[in-house]
């Protein structure tokens, strides 16, 4: 790991994975998406799809988690181009924030400008239920970590990059409208990232609840910031796969997780779907 972190830090590590990706495809990619536990199934509604697996990637670390493929898919969603990850990485399998946002810089190289990150997440406002979805207003670090530690990328962006808006208030709007011509509304709240992989204790949740946020997951905020600091318009989506800890009388599993996400995948597709062109 130490030795792929070395490389990550250098430039020429984007460019490489970037040359690799657009060596078997002919398409221009202006959106990404980043798909969580359970949501890859929008992977099967691409066409022109090329699919390559994560390990055949130079650089690319590997997703060892249930629930995600493992795979870079680039094709067309709704007309329009895209590269897509069947599951992402997280701190928790052992990689540093520098590689779970990794392919983000990535999908920079490639030239996209539009992403589209979900994530299943547990939910912390007693008004959720699961199976809601969320869009993501903001969101709470607490993973004590940050993927522009160490030399700035300076061709990627700023040293100091702004945060006051990490998710897009103008793709919010479009997703809300687009939820609405489908017949459901969604929630909108703050995301709070924690590093796993133990679930939060009932107190834990309880503090989340003070500091203001509505949902809480392992993933998402490193990729945001590494998103932000490219210049990369952010939609942020939750499945509120579960309620956290000590709200309900029951233990966590991730088997839930991913028989929400099931449970709600019909309307997670026509909002990503029917959304991508509006972007």
């Amino acid at each position: 790991m130490s030795n792929q972190s070395w490389n990550v830090t250098q430039g020429k590590a984007y460019e490489e994975a970037a040359a690799y990706i657009t060596a078997r495809t002919s398409l221009k990619p202006e959106i990404g998406l980043i798909l969580g536990s359970g949501l890859g199934v929008l992977g099967d509604h691409l066409t022109d799809v090329t699919t390559i697996a994560y390990e055949q990637i130079p650089h690319f670390p590997v997703s060892t988690v249930e629930g995600h493929a493992g795979e870079l898919l680039i094709g067309r969603l709704s007309g329009r181009p895209v590269v897509m990850m069947k599951g992402r990485f997280h701190m928790y399998e052992g990689y540093g924030p520098e590689l779970t946002s990794f392919p983000v810089r990535v999908m920079r190289e490639l030239g996209v400008t539009k992403l589209v990150v979900t994530n299943a997440a547990g939910g912390i406002n007693t008004s959720y239920e699961p199976g809601d979805l969320m869009l993501i207003s903001d969101h709470i670090n607490l993973t004590g970590r940050n993927p522009l530690i160490g030399p700035n990328e300076q061709r990627f962006g700023d040293r100091f990059p702004d945060m006051s808006e990490a998710y897009s208030r103008r793709l919010r709007t479009l997703a809300h409208e687009t939820a609405r011509e489908n017949g459901f509304e969604l929630r909108e709240g703050v995301y709070i990232g924690v590093l796993g992989p133990s679930y939060e204790t009932p107190a834990e949740i309880r503090m989340m609840r003070i500091l203001g946020a509505d949902a809480v997951g392992m993933s998402t905020v490193a990729e945001v910031i590494a998103a932000r600091h490219c210049k990369i318009e952010v939609l942020g989506i939750s499945c509120i796969s579960n309620m956290a800890s000590g709200i309900l009388d029951q233990p966590l599993s991730h088997t839930e997780v991913i028989e929400t996400t099931e449970r709600v995948k019909s309307r997670f597709l026509r909002l990503v779907s029917e959304v991508v062109p509006k972007l």
